[in-house]
């Protein structure tokens, strides 16, 4: 007879073959929050049904989008994204619904819209937040009726595209005040999913930033395998404003400043460890004599001072030394001493 514990590894087997092999990274996860995210996704993923990701910018509501995408019966269609945020106003409805010719000034041929493009595909409006009032009419007919109009058009259109979209504010909070339409936010909020905070979800930082590194790797042709525990400590302490996205930047700049295999802190910006003692970012090896100890202290501190200084003055020489208060002359001499290229500050 099974016991409770090995049916529960057969199920967490099941689902992880669920996942295409493409995302088996994206799905990694030791926080309790995505593994019910991840849950619903599993459940939607294979329906028409239409999904509303809410989340804090940079919680990677683009790549869950994506997910769900790749695991429908339509993942052999058309992925269309649409950064509604990024499209002015006037441009919008012709983005997603797109113009005949002469339909307006500079309307020379007929355009395609997304969603005309997107076919029996997923279309994905992220921070649908920010559309116009005109805009979210054209949208509601769109998802009650399944048809639209070019602009300057006649003649309705019919979609089949699945729906997904994207807010970074409380849609249901803009409903309540006026700001968006009710009506529109009742057929969106079909199946919402919340996307936690990386703060919220710290568990995950360090298999994050594995991924990370891995795929940096490839573009940069370095091998950086480890991360020092230093910086993992400090990355858990942080409160990360940007989530996800803040992260994956400052991996990325932290591997093109390493000159070794391990991400140490010096390659990382001094403010991330300003809530730690100064102290625990010193190898105190009581193997070594006091003054072996405090030169490679001096040095380490002087190593992590000269990246940050090139990095706010990108590389030039004659800025960095000024703002360190030191000759040309001396900042050469430093940087040819610790292994430091100007070239990769620039």
């Amino acid at each position: 007879m099974k016991t409770r514990k090995s049916i529960l590894e057969e199920l967490d087997y099941l689902r992880d073959q669920f996942w295409d092999t493409d995302f088996l990274e994206i799905v990694k996860t030791n926080s309790p929050l995505m593994k019910e995210v991840l849950k619903k996704i599993r459940s939607v993923a294979p329906t028409k049904t239409t999904v509303l990701l809410l989340g804090e910018t940079g919680t990677g509501k683009g790549v869950m989008a994506r997910l769900i995408h790749a695991h429908s019966n339509r993942k052999e269609n058309q992925f269309i994204g649409v950064h509604c945020g990024a499209i002015p106003d006037t441009l919008m409805e012709s983005e997603l619904f797109g113009h005949e010719k002469g339909a307006f000034t500079g309307a020379v041929k007929r355009k395609l819209g997304k969603f005309e493009i997107a076919k029996a595909g997923t279309i994905f409006l992220d921070e649908i937040n920010t559309i116009t009032s005109s805009t979210q009419i054209k949208l509601l007919q769109v998802l009650q009726d399944r048809t639209f109009q070019p602009v300057g058009g006649e003649i309705n259109i019919e979609t089949d595209a699945r729906f997904i979209a994207a807010s970074n504010c409380d849609l249901k909070d803009m409903a309540e005040s006026g700001e968006f339409r009710k009506d529109l936010y009742y057929r969106l909020n079909v199946f919402p999913i919340v996307l936690p905070p990386l703060r919220e979800r710290k568990e995950d930082i360090p298999e994050l930033v594995s991924q990370f590194i891995r795929q940096l790797n490839l573009f940069h042709a370095k091998q950086i395998s480890e991360v020092h525990a230093l910086v993992l400590e400090a990355l858990d302490a942080y409160d990360w404003p940007g989530n996800i996205r803040e992260l994956e930047n400052l991996i990325e700049r932290a591997h093109i400043l390493e000159t070794s295999s391990t991400l140490t802190p010096e390659s990382f910006p001094m403010e991330l460890f300003q809530n730690q003692p100064p102290i625990t970012q010193i190898d105190l090896n009581a193997s070594k004599s006091l003054a072996a100890v405090r030169r490679a202290g001096v040095e380490n501190i002087e190593r992590q001072y000269l990246k940050e200084i090139l990095s706010i003055n990108k590389g030039r020489i004659a800025a960095s030394a000024r703002d360190a208060a030191i000759s040309t002359r001396q900042l050469h001499k430093l940087l040819t001493k610790y292994g430091i290229q100007k070239s990769e500050f620039k």
